[in-house]
């Protein structure tokens, strides 16, 4: 505690002003410093403060899709102009915000129609509320999950005011099990990709062409939001850690009714869920009052619409940040691992992250540090996040734009001993 006269709160907030805060928020801190009794720590407090707010970091954590740093990289841009949100421009008169971006993801997925609502969770919801209310949803035990946040498919099912029908075991479930728990009233068959965890060993389950048939509608939530396993985006074709990964367009061909993914995952967009598919169901999603709860805005929508145009465009492996650094080749990041001169280069594995493809990982090249240097990297300006194994500090390069690569070298360069 300071035993000199404290300053006027004024004066104070004033002298912190290099932390590019505002006025008002200065006077809080002054005021809450003075009336500790320790106004010496004001400057923490308002560093401190600065950085809970939203801001870029480098993520040189080797996690492509980091839940913790916003999933999928995008740019942050705009002009201040209006936007046709609902607006027909040929008409003159109210449009749809959905019909533009729908139009685009549609066509992506092989679909008849598609509407975009603000992430995966809201996606299952209005599904299963909109097509299965009051009536019943057959889900395998072994995919009855929880996934982030504590969202588990049982609460959506009562949520939804649907009632789950447990179908098969943990491990395996196949198709006649379903068959034999339809009555008059199934509405749907809901399957699920268990894309944060993988069971091995003695396991089966029922794939969407084994369902189809069965004569209930199967709507499938494949999670990561892969819209074709062809990767058409991809001059070299799809990369081999994608094997297996269920996608929208060979998910629908295989006779699903509708799909359900995230966008800010293996997509690469902002936060939002698609729900593609039968235009007849589609709509019926779409006029369900939760629609007006669950639908994004504008900034949502017209960045979905640009990562959309760049898959359409054949060029997302070049001008979506995700696919630019998920399909860089490991000998290009071992030569800017190189070209820092700092560190130790090593040869690493990148994970794709925010609950794909579990147990998968990526070639990758970075650099490591003795010791636990995490939080000096943090404190640097932009802060740099790292990963701490066995008290060494690995910075992965493919997680790292480019154009960053000198941000890491000045980080490291400027730690302390």
């Amino acid at each position: 505690m300071s035993a000199s006269r404290p300053p006027s709160v004024d004066a104070l907030a004033r002298s912190l002003s290099s932390t590019g805060l505002p006025h008002a928020l200065l006077v809080e801190v002054a005021r809450e410093s003075i009336a500790s009794g320790n106004w010496e720590v004001a400057a923490d407090r308002a560093e401190l403060l600065a950085r809970s707010f939203l801001q870029p970091v480098i993520n040189a954590s080797g996690v492509l899709l980091h839940t913790n740093l916003g999933r999928a990289p995008l740019p942050h841009s705009g002009d201040g102009h209006a936007v046709n949100l609902e607006f027909d421009l040929a008409t003159g008169r109210r449009g749809s915000r959905q019909a533009a971006v729908g139009g685009l993801l549609a066509r992506l997925c092989g679909a008849e129609a598609a509407v975009v609502v603000n992430n995966n969770a809201a996606a299952v919801l209005l599904v299963v509320s909109a097509l299965a209310e009051g009536r019943e949803v057959l889900v395998s035990r072994g995919e009855s999950v929880e996934i982030g946040g504590g969202f588990r498919v049982p609460e959506v099912m009562e949520q939804s005011g649907a009632t789950l029908v447990d179908v098969g075991t943990t491990n395996r479930t196949r198709a006649e099990d379903y068959q034999r728990r339809v009555s008059d009233r199934t509405a749907l068959i809901l399957k699920i990709h268990p894309s944060n965890y993988r069971v091995e060993g003695f396991v089966e389950e029922a794939t969407v062409s084994d369902l189809a048939p069965i004569g209930v509608p199967v709507v499938s939530d494949i999670g990561s939001g892969l819209v074709d396993a062809s990767c058409p985006w991809i001059s070299s074709g799809p990369p081999a850690w994608l094997v297996g990964e269920p996608a929208a367009r060979q998910t629908l061909a295989a006779g699903a009714s509708l799909v359900m993914f995230s966008t800010d995952k293996l997509f690469g967009g902002p936060q939002a869920g698609v729900i593609a598919g039968n235009a007849a169901l589609i709509e019926r999603c779409a006029r369900h009052p939760l629609m007006r709860a669950l639908r994004p805005g504008a900034l949502v929508l017209s960045t979905l619409q640009e990562v959309a145009l760049a898959y359409l465009r054949r060029e997302a492996d070049r001008t979506v940040p995700f696919w630019a650094m998920a399909t860089a080749p490991a000998s290009e990041i071992e030569r800017r691992a190189r070209a820092l001169q700092v560190g130790r280069v090593v040869a690493l594995e990148s994970l794709p992250g925010a609950g794909s493809l579990p147990g998968m990982t990526v070639p990758s090249f970075g650099i490591v540090l003795d010791g636990d240097r995490s939080e000096q990297l943090r404190l640097h300006r932009p802060p740099v996040i790292a990963r701490v194994r066995e008290q060494q500090t690995y910075l992965d390069l493919r997680t790292v734009a480019p154009e960053d690569d000198p941000v890491v070298a000045h980080a490291v360069g400027a730690l302390t001993p």
